[in-house]
């Protein structure tokens, strides 16, 4: 991840292991009355939802800050036996030659990384952070009683940081999900981990913050909780419980200018998480929704220069797929969706995030003054990574493409290496070995057919429509 202030520096949580696009964007959860795994209808009325995890009944009326007496050991009791140390094995090479020997070099098992794991089904289901298992030939967990397990990948969202693992166990205490959107900002949490090697840890802080991206530049989608409950190296993984003992985030981040706690810690949302983990059980990976829009927070040199009145919200600066028809355009100013006030992007980035693709969410708006609504229907974020050419490709709008003066072509939507730089919005890819590609599609069904170690030629096309073509090595 970036450096977003010179003084500030996201450390991940899980030791050794770094965070493993459209900066688009998420549930109102819906409504949690079951402990227990149900069969439940999705909001649309032709998709069944096969999957649906613990959750733990909603009551707000009560809530742990009317009572200033807060005893934390009900909630610290139930969720220990919950959380496991996750520990991330490789398998070292033996030594080919001599000077590999000397330096050192053996085979056999090493210990990669370290981190946490929640247990979310008694029989063995548990989340963790991406970062704490990527590139794990091996990964085992350690219960609370020291019992120890192999566990299996099943699958991972590392846009979201978030993996989903496997043990084979039954009747294991497993922590019931809650409602991050229900989270209120002064709320008692407690932190819940194995930092340093010290397992079964508990902290406990407030909701510092909800909706907190960290880079604000970046293409990663972020809406994190934010916490003083202290997270050090370990924690990655680890569980954000409120004082009812329900799982209402992931622990993920800190920030730091040592690497260690200093009182700013961060958590995948629960909602978001739980989504992640739904889909991948019922479709094997991450089905990702959008709107079809980019944009930004309003912010006061935007509200200046668009002579804007408003003060929170997200301004459009292009419209695609579902949003372009319902019929949003460049220059409107959304102000909620489904009724959840949207205030920044990352409040956009979060309720998507927690949708699917054909899901309809009310669309409520500004434009030229006068507050309008809309429906519109998510469509599916379709990407494809061009390894040897380090660029990320996602379908382009005709909107999009008239902007360069193109009928054809995808828009690139993130640069994964510093060596090959393209700057935002620049520039389209048009051919693929002369070939004209008109989607994500044609890109892969090209490259699928083109042999390995071929050369292979990329067209690009700027804003004037001029071409310029580079040719990588496949």
């Amino acid at each position: 991840m970036k450096k977003f202030t010179s003084l500030l520096i996201v450390a991940i949580l899980g030791g050794v292991i770094s965070l493993g696009t459209y900066k688009l964007f998420e549930p109102k959860q819906e409504d949690n009355n079951t402990s227990t795994l149900l069969t439940t209808a999705n909001t649309n009325p032709d998709t069944s939802r096969v999957f649906q995890l613990p959750t733990s009944p909603v009551n707000h009326n009560n809530t742990a800050l009317a009572n200033l007496d807060i005893d934390f050991t009900k909630a610290a009791n139930e969720t220990v036996h919950a959380v496991v140390h996750v520990k991330n094995v490789s398998i070292g090479r033996a030594p080919r030659t001599i000077s590999e020997y000397m330096m050192g070099m053996r085979a056999g098992k090493r210990l990669q990384g370290a981190g946490s794991g929640v247990i979310i089904t008694p029989n063995g289901y548990i989340v963790t952070n991406n970062h704490v298992i990527k590139g794990a030939n091996e990964i085992e967990v350690t219960l609370n009683n020291n019992l120890t397990y192999k566990a299996k990948l099943i699958g991972s969202d590392p846009q979201a940081d978030i993996a989903l693992i496997k043990i084979e166990a039954e009747e294991l205490d497993y922590l019931p999900f809650g409602d991050s959107d229900q989270v209120k900002i002064g709320e008692w949490a407690l932190a819940v981990g194995n930092p340093f090697n010290l397992t079964s840890t508990v902290t406990a802080g407030i909701i510092s913050a909800k909706g907190r991206d960290l880079n604000d530049s970046d293409t990663q989608m972020q809406s994190f909780i934010q916490t003083d409950a202290a997270i050090n190296p370990g924690n990655s993984g680890g569980a954000l419980v409120n004082t009812r003992g329900e799982l209402i985030g992931i622990n993920t981040a800190i920030t730091s200018q040592t690497g260690s706690y200093i009182g700013y810690g961060f958590a995948v949302p629960s909602n978001n998480a739980k989504k992640i983990v739904e889909d991948l059980l019922e479709y094997g990976d991450v089905q990702q929704a959008i709107i079809g829009i980019t944009g930004g927070t309003i912010n006061p040199e935007i509200a200046e220069n668009k002579n804007i009145s408003i003060t929170q919200g997200v301004y459009i600066n292009s419209v695609s797929d579902g949003a372009e028809a319902a019929g949003l355009q460049h220059g409107d100013l959304i102000t909620a969706i489904d009724n959840v006030t949207i205030r920044k992007i990352s409040d956009l980035t979060a309720y998507i995030r927690t949708k699917r693709p054909h899901d309809i969410v009310k669309i409520k708006y500004i434009r030229k003054g006068d507050v309008k609504q809309t429906d519109v229907k998510l469509t599916k974020y379709e990407t494809y990574t061009l390894d040897f050419a380090n660029i990320e490709v996602t379908n382009a709008s005709k909107t999009y493409l008239a902007e360069f003066k193109a009928d054809y072509g995808v828009r690139i939507s993130k640069t994964l290496s510093r060596d090959f730089q393209i700057p935002k919005d620049q520039y389209i890819i048009t051919a693929i070995n002369n070939y004209k590609i008109n989607s994500v599609t044609d890109v892969k069904n090209i490259l699928e057919q083109t042999p390995e170690h071929k050369r292979i030629t990329l067209t690009f096309q700027n804003r004037k429509g001029y071409q310029e073509s580079y040719t990588f090595r496949h």
